[in-house]
């Protein structure tokens, strides 16, 4: 902990009720921090105080404040563009900073004889390559080549031709006709050029001189019955047709606009931006980050201010896909730095929907390639934290059951799944002492014995058990199982989500039950799916569990029928033996090797099972 805390609290108090910057600063005097505040002193103050309520980002940076300075403006939205420039000037290590650090992209058209088009970040060596550009957006580059190379089949091997015809097998790019095949050797240098020029001109946005020439050239091969040839040129122009089609139908009405959308998962979070030109997407670009505890609409306006702020291209329309905070603050703010009117969007159905869609699924994937894990998997948690309202996204989910046959041999399971899948190794079993047949008790007792294990295992870095805390707990049973573990929580200090896993009359999963009600998920397939395999898989593990002690308890049952042989005892002899069909063939001498077993018992053993 800081140690100058309640001298920086101190100061923090003094402050003022007026809006401001504030500047934090380490033992080097350096800038670590600027934030902007309506009130200085409420917003300055949340930092010193009680640091259960903040991320770990606040925290490290708070444990390096030395000292602050504050500057008082005239007005919200002066603050506002004072942080900015603050922010722009000094790149303090603890602010959102979405950096425009892209640079340039290039056509490049190599010198070759069969020239050949890719997508670069720098100009190469080749000394006859030929270069368009530069652009500054490498997505709408790489995004162009690969569309042009497709249609018109170009080559994107690292062969030279004419040197490598027939030295290899065609690639698979050949066999899936998105090449034509010029390792082959049957394509003519006059074919490859036609459709290269082609290719070239579609990339310089002559798209339509292009169509009306492979119409021509289509008609003359019909006319002298060349059919091949004629179906090669439709399928060129079927090709740019639906591709025009295609950005015809998703991006229609969005002349001017960027889109911003936000994907988090497991305290990391990727914000993506799709900017559009022209009913075009011409930009894409990504930025992570570590999540913070400030609700969505203040990361929202962080995002925004951070991104403009090292950006001159400003469009007019800005969508985004919930509430920003001081939207009309940032507006006038964006409008300025334009020199035209800027407005924030939050669209609630048609078009604009569909694309913020679009963008938070370019988060989602985005994230998941980042995180090393499935989009389907990040955005089913992603789902169900926002239908169960939780705070965070649910990637370690620990679930419950208890299972007994008619209140004999009651056992409880947790099984866990971790980032939507089950995580065995922190599987945990528990043999029901109390409550033989009240399951609302038993579940009490497995929660408190799996929490009371927690405050022994938290400092041991124990990563695969009870050494963890799950994001999220969830209970095979309704209402009543839940309001049976609710006290539990409030005894250990623990604020988790629980929730139980409902079942129709055919032992199918219906609903999820909470404190008060009841949250029908038949509608949504993906949490569905989710929660029926987790309901399935903790009712699998319980009754496995449940079979084997009861199995035992039968055989242990049937060894008391032996003169002198007890429960306890019947326990000792299995848990040495194994097997009852070992124990039948065990020797006095070995049957006295288990503790608590003399001779004469043993004589007794073998005398039965003799019998």
């Amino acid at each position: 902990m800081n140690a100058k805390m309640p001298e920086l609290r101190k100061k923090a108090m003094s402050l003022p009720l007026l809006p401001g910057v504030y500047i934090m600063k380490n033992r080097k005097d350096e800038i670590i921090y600027i934030g902007k505040a309506k009130k200085l002193k409420n917003r300055v103050s949340q930092y010193f105080g009680s640091q259960n309520r903040h991320s770990v980002k606040v925290l490290k940076m708070v444990e390096n404040v030395d000292h602050f300075d504050y500057i008082v403006t005239d007005s919200e939205f002066e603050a506002l563009v004072l942080e900015c420039s603050l922010i722009k000037q000094h790149k303090p290590k603890y602010n959102i900073l979405l950096k425009d650090d892209k640079g340039y992209s290039y056509i490049e058209i190599s010198g070759d004889k069969y020239k050949k088009i890719s997508a670069v970040l720098q100009k190469g060596d080749d000394p006859n390559a030929e270069y368009i550009g530069p652009y500054t957006s490498s997505f709408a580059v790489k995004q162009s080549v690969d569309t042009a190379n497709k249609i018109f089949k170009l080559y994107q091997c690292n062969k030279s031709f004419p040197r490598d015809f027939r030295k290899a097998r065609p690639c698979l790019n050949y066999y899936i006709s998105q090449c034509c095949g010029v390792c082959t050797g049957k394509v003519s240098e006059k074919e490859y050029n036609e459709n290269f020029n082609q290719a070239l001109r579609f990339l310089k946005g002559d798209t339509q001189s292009v169509i009306n020439e492979l119409n021509g050239k289509m008609l003359e091969a019909s006319e002298n019955l060349e059919f091949e040839a004629a179906a090669k040129y439709r399928d060129k122009i079927t090709a740019i047709n639906k591709m025009k089609d295609k950005q015809k139908v998703v991006y229609n009405n969005i002349e001017e606009q960027d889109v911003f959308a936000c994907a988090e998962n497991d305290g990391t979070a990727c914000l993506a931006v799709l900017r559009f030109s022209d009913n075009k997407l011409y930009d894409s670009e990504h930025f992570f980050f570590d999540t913070s505890e400030d609700s969505p609409e203040t990361q929202r306006a962080e995002f925004i201010t951070s991104f403009y702020n090292m950006r001159s291209n400003i469009p007019r329309r800005i969508t985004v896909e919930g509430e920003v905070e001081d939207r009309e603050l940032l507006e006038k703010w964006l409008s300025d730095k334009k020199g035209k009117k800027v407005t924030i969007f939050v669209p609630a159905r048609g078009t604009q929907v569909e694309v913020v869609k679009m963008c938070k699924e370019n988060a989602v994937e985005k994230l998941a390639l980042y995180k090393g894990k499935s989009g389907k998997t990040v955005a089913v948690l992603e789902e169900l934290q926002n239908l169960l309202g939780l705070k965070t996204t649910p990637d370690y989910i620990e679930s419950y059951d208890i299972s007994h046959t008619a209140g004999s041999d009651s056992v409880g399971g947790m099984i866990v799944f971790k980032d939507g899948k089950p995580y065995k190794k922190a599987y945990r079993r528990f043999s029901i002492k109390s409550f033989a047949n009240d399951d609302y008790g038993s579940m009490n007792e497995v929660l408190t014995r799996r929490f009371n294990e927690y405050v022994l295992n938290k400092d041991k870095n124990d990563a695969e058990g009870f050494g963890k805390l799950p994001d999220l707990i969830l209970l095979d049973g309704g209402e009543g199982q839940v309001n049976a573990v609710m006290p539990v929580l409030r005894e250990f200090g623990l604020e988790i989500p629980v929730f139980g896993m409902v079942k129709d009359d055919k032992h199918h999963t219906r609903a999820i039950a909470f404190d008060g009600g009841e949250i029908e998920i038949n509608s949504k397939r993906q949490v569905f799916t989710l929660i029926s395999d987790i309901q399935n898989e903790v009712h699998r593990f319980s009754i496995d569990y449940h079979h084997k002690k009861h199995t035992k308890s039968t055989i242990s049952l049937s060894l008391t029928k032996i003169n002198g042989i007890g429960e306890a005892k019947a326990r000792a002899l299995l848990k040495h033996f194994k097997t009852v069909s070992a124990i039948k063939k065990a020797t006095v001498e070995e049957l006295c090797e288990v503790k608590g077993i003399n001779k004469e018992l043993a004589k007794n053993v073998v005398k039965f099972y003799n019998r």
